[in-house]
């Protein structure tokens, strides 16, 4: 009971650590969203840049690796996004991973003490005997309790796992669409920029 305690106490911490660590708010600040919308070409990068420090968060450093990569072509500005994408993502599951083992480990370890408690009570009764049958009932339900525990330690793990799970992938895809519409916008505006700029050789 005392390494369930203690494993109840270590979900419930990266419960509520994980759900501090990923709210909207943290990660996709609504006024750097905004910047970004309205960021429409390199004059607008300063102001672009000083809402990332304002707003530090997950997209705002996403945002700063594009702006520090855009003389760089599309496809090179792409994949140095999306390598720091996966550290952030990486460094957004870091709790998760802790989350899913006592999901898996709870019960496991309910069971451990169930099958303990009713070995020492079958081997209690095979020196003394069955005196009292309320003292064995008593003794199983004991026994059992443990892997009640697990059970319901594993339960609301799980569903915090899953909440958090799906939760990252959607601000991961979220974050996804807003940087690529971001760079999108970038090179197309670059694009339109070097096709009209006047021929010097000419």
């Amino acid at each position: 009971m005392w390494v369930l305690l203690a494993t109840s106490v270590v979900a419930l911490a990266f419960i509520i650590e994980r759900g501090v660590a990923l709210r909207r708010s943290r990660l996709l600040p609504a006024g750097l969203e905004s910047a970004i919308d309205r960021c429409h070409g390199h004059e607008d990068l300063t102001v672009l840049q000083m809402a990332c420090q304002q707003y530090p968060s997950t997209l705002a450093r996403l945002v700063l690796v594009a702006i520090e990569h855009l003389s760089s072509p599309k496809s090179d500005n792409a994949t140095a996004v999306q390598t720091r994408a996966r550290n952030e993502v990486q460094s957004l599951e870091r709790g998760l991973v802790v989350l899913e083992v006592i999901v898996g480990i709870s019960p496991l370890l309910g069971l451990i003490g169930t099958i303990h408690g009713l070995i020492i009570l079958f081997g209690d009764l095979g020196q003394q005997g069955v005196t009292d049958n309320a003292a064995f009932a008593r003794g199983i339900s004991i026994a059992l309790h443990t892997t009640l525990s697990g059970l319901m330690i594993a339960v609301p793990t799980l569903i915090a796992w899953s909440y958090y799970t799906k939760k990252v992938e959607a601000v991961a895809v979220e974050m996804e669409t807003v940087l690529d519409d971001f760079l999108r916008r970038m090179y197309r505006r670059h694009r339109a920029e070097i096709e009209t700029a006047p021929d010097d050789g000419v």
